[in-house]
């Protein structure tokens, strides 16, 4: 990170980690890479001008209560990670709705504004994995949008997608810390503690899903978003 000291300057946490928080060039050039990179999917992978409003609209949407979302944690894990409000479902709906591309690029700019309003950075690739690429992953429900159980499918995909990167995460940046829960090992560690509350948000979410009334209710909405 010193090599970008312009747009992150050191902090030392409450555990005597010295991580990293944006400046204010650096809460700026993320806003607008973000934007930017927002806009410029809509505009690929939306269709015709109508369709692309409404992409922009819906996607916009979603982003925001995902974002409102993961502020209601109902667990919090220690090290971070929580089990949040179904939050993860409202980025996966853009890729059931609007097919890979969208998804992706949806849950690309989510990543980014996670990073915006609770960062925690050590390294930058560590950041990149735990902001960018696990979030990123959750696009890849748009691979079953034109599936029938699409959403389900979808939603069970991404969330292992995003799995892969934290457990990635815990085992490579915090693997250390396996000791400190009792494990010996930091791959045991890391599918443990990760696997712990995706899980718990996992099940929560499908249960909800596949509660007839709202099923009905989220169909009803893809209709709207696509047509």
């Amino acid at each position: 990170m010193s090599s970008l000291p312009f747009f992150f300057t050191p902090v030392v946490n409450d555990w005597g980690e010295t991580t990293y928080q944006p400046t204010t060039a650096g809460f700026t050039a993320m806003i607008l890479i973000m934007v930017a990179v927002f806009l410029a999917g809509v505009a690929l992978f939306g269709k015709q001008r109508k369709s692309s409003t409404k992409q922009l609209t819906f996607s916009a949407l979603a982003i925001a209560l995902a974002t409102v979302t993961s502020m209601i944690k109902l667990i919090h894990m220690p090290m971070g990670g929580s089990v949040t409000l179904l939050s993860m479902l409202f980025i996966v709906l853009v890729g059931y709705w609007y097919g890979l591309g969208a998804g992706l690029t949806a849950a690309f700019t989510y990543g980014v504004l996670q990073m915006v309003i609770d960062p925690y950075i050590l390294t930058i690739p560590q950041a990149l994995v735990d902001y960018i690429f696990a979030f990123t992953a959750l696009g890849l429900s748009g691979l079953f949008s034109k599936q029938k159980h699409g959403l389900l499918k979808g939603y069970i995909v991404a969330v292992l997608a995003r799995y892969f990167f934290a457990f990635l995460s815990g085992w490579i940046f915090f693997g250390a810390y396996a000791a400190d829960y009792g494990f010996k090992s930091g791959v045991i560690y890391s599918l443990a503690y990760n696997g712990a509350y995706l899980g718990a948000e996992a099940a929560i979410t499908i249960v909800v899903i596949l509660i007839p009334v709202v099923a009905h209710a989220l169909a009803q909405v893809k209709k709207m978003a696509v047509e």
